[in-house]
């Protein structure tokens, strides 16, 4: 081990002197505390460091101990229901170990070495294989099927393999290759900052399902995707996040809680156990891993926060499975990535962000994606990666909002007028898109609801026509529209308050299915559709929208996803009421 000499402490930036051995990137141990640090630049035999635990009363003179290894996660059973910080230290092993807050250099490993998990052997002795191939499984818990891969950049032939209980440093097949024999184990480690590889990346077709009816209905977002939901304080980014990381049906939710406030964090943890998943009948936290570098963490360890997030989320990608990364937020990760910046004098960009900002970002949302995993079954995986954004005073001018936006394909903009008059999820329907919305129209046109592309078109026109008759009735007055343009409104407010807003504490309304969007949908805009043809036979709006069946409209959110029937029931009583009235006027003139 090569040893370094401190000659400067800037808050998280140490600065030592005889580095010529390191390497950029590479993790360093500061001081006989054995502080983690990780090298971000090199000038000669000067070092850089950014150290990831706190450097109070740390001066010069101090020796650094380089590893010569780059700042890597250990990857295998027991991620999942695991609570790690921002470089993957079990946090709740550290508690037990040290109490409730952590202590300088407080060394304990990422994965447990005493638990013993079943292995089964998915290859047998003589059979040939690569990186990627899954030579066994281990059933983490009951959702949840870990399947042991070969380590990226091995092949060869499986010389013995043995079914049983092992730790996951212990040796459970042996792989004979050209540079000699390789011990298998049910850990393999992958450097933090460099995307895992595949063998193809995929058009994304399939939507990734929230639960959410403004999501699902009017922006989706595809498994594999890239979105972001910007939004001023108190809009209701972290309510969205959680809400997608409870009810979206994927296989793994990878969530980092990147500089966000300790009890958001809490909340998740108090939740999920409790939580149905809707998908699997058990609770969220057994397809959960969490990512906490909250906002009294150090700060160097924010910017490494959503790279271990997301190599996590790589790793059960390349199982095979769909994962969910939510990453709230990525403004505190760039304010990190800002500081350190700073107290390297690196030339600012605009409003004192480094100039590579737009690069790191697009770094990280490229690793999202629908890909062919390595291994010779072909499988594929999907990556989906949804950062939360949160710009100053809401401006979305700001450089990270417009950095996001360059990349991504969804935008959610979160309105806090909206959040103000409780209508969460807070989503601006009328500045909000998603780009994927051509491949999912055909995707749930065909496997949901034919008349999807039609219903969401449909809905979308009148809300915006709403917006334009708004403005009228600020000037002249809502008596002042004709009765076509108060049913516009009307209709327009019923697909807002019915439909768009959700209460995420009730039990119902929680979560709706995609099929059960399309059907409250399709009522509300038959009840426009109706309502027109009985405006043309003579019917005042008036006696309308005092018909029996607006109150079983306002319910249908509350109608079981088993009772779906009862929707259709809703449309067929519209129909006879508006019928009915209209043949109880033709009568009355006749």
């Amino acid at each position: 081990m090569n040893i370094g000499k401190v000659v400067k402490v800037s808050g998280p930036l140490v600065i030592a002197e005889g580095m010529e051995h390191a390497k950029t990137y590479d993790v360093v141990r500061v001081s006989e505390k054995q502080l983690i640090g990780e090298i971000i630049e090199m000038r000669g035999g000067s070092a850089s460091i950014q150290v990831y635990e706190e450097t109070s009363m740390l001066g010069p003179g101090e020796n650094v101990y380089t590893t010569g290894e780059p700042l890597s996660v250990e990857l295998g059973p027991g991620l999942v229901e695991s609570m790690f910080d921002g470089i993957q230290r079990p946090l709740n092993a550290i508690r037990d170990a040290v109490g409730d807050f952590i202590d300088k250099g407080v060394s304990v490993p990422s994965l447990n070495r005493e638990i013993k998990w079943k292995f089964e052997p998915a290859k047998g002795v003589g059979d040939v294989v690569s990186a990627g191939d899954i030579v066994g499984i281990v059933q983490e818990n009951v959702i949840v099927e870990h399947r042991i891969m070969v380590p990226v950049g091995l092949n060869g032939t499986i010389k013995s393999i043995q079914a049983g209980e092992f730790t996951v440093t212990e040796t459970v097949a042996v792989l004979a290759t050209e540079q000699g024999d390789i011990d298998l184990t049910l850990m393999q480690k992958w450097p933090v900052r460099r995307q895992r590889p595949v063998k193809h990346k995929l058009n994304p077709d399939e939507p990734m399902t929230t639960g959410q009816r403004v999501i699902d209905t009017f922006f989706p977002v595809t498994k594999g995707g890239t979105a972001c939901v910007p939004g001023p304080f108190g809009s209701g980014k972290t309510v969205v996040q959680h809400q997608l990381a409870k009810w979206s049906n994927v296989q793994i939710v990878v969530y980092v809680g990147c500089g966000e406030r300790g009890n958001e964090m809490t909340d998740v943890l108090n939740e999920f156990p409790e939580l149905i998943d809707p998908q699997t009948g058990e609770s969220l936290m057994k397809r959960t891993v969490l990512i906490a570098n909250t906002s009294n963490m150090p700060v160097a360890a924010r910017e490494a926060s959503i790279y271990t997030g997301i190599t996590i989320a790589e790793y059960f990608r390349d199982m095979g499975y769909s994962v969910a990364l939510m990453a709230d937020s990525s403004s505190r990760w760039a304010e990190a990535l800002r500081e350190m910046s700073g107290r390297l004098e690196e030339m600012p960009g605009e409003e004192g962000y480094p100039a590579y900002l737009g690069s790191r970002l697009a770094e990280f949302y490229e690793r999202a994606g629908k890909v062919t995993c390595l291994g010779s079954d072909n499988r594929e995986g999907a990556l989906t990666a949804i950062g939360a954004v949160s710009p100053p005073g809401g401006d979305l001018s700001e450089p990270v909002t417009q950095a996001t936006l360059r990349i991504v394909k969804v935008f959610w903009g979160l309105d806090a007028t909206l959040a103000r008059s409780r209508h969460f999820p807070a989503i601006n329907w009328l500045t909000s898109y998603s780009l994927y919305l051509d491949t999912v129209s055909g995707w749930i046109c065909g496997h949901v609801n034919a008349e999807y592309e039609t219903l969401r078109s449909k809905a979308m026109g009148l809300l915006t026509d709403e917006n334009q008759l708004n403005e009228i009735v600020r000037l002249v007055g809502y008596d002042a529209l004709g009765e076509r343009d108060q049913l516009k409104l009307e209709t327009a407010k019923s697909i807002r308050e019915d439909f768009l807003q959700q209460n995420g504490f009730h039990e119902l309304d929680s979560y709706t299915s995609l099929n059960k969007q399309t059907l409250m949908l399709d009522v509300i805009l038959s009840f426009y559709d109706e309502a027109t043809r009985a405006i043309d036979e003579g019917i005042y709006l008036k006696k309308l929208l005092a018909l029996p069946v607006r109150e079983d409209i306002a319910k249908l959110k509350y109608t079981p996803e088993d009772k779906l029937d009862d929707i259709s029931g809703v449309k067929r009583n519209l129909e006879k009421e508006i019928s009915a009235l209209i043949n109880e006027e033709v009568s009355h003139f006749a």
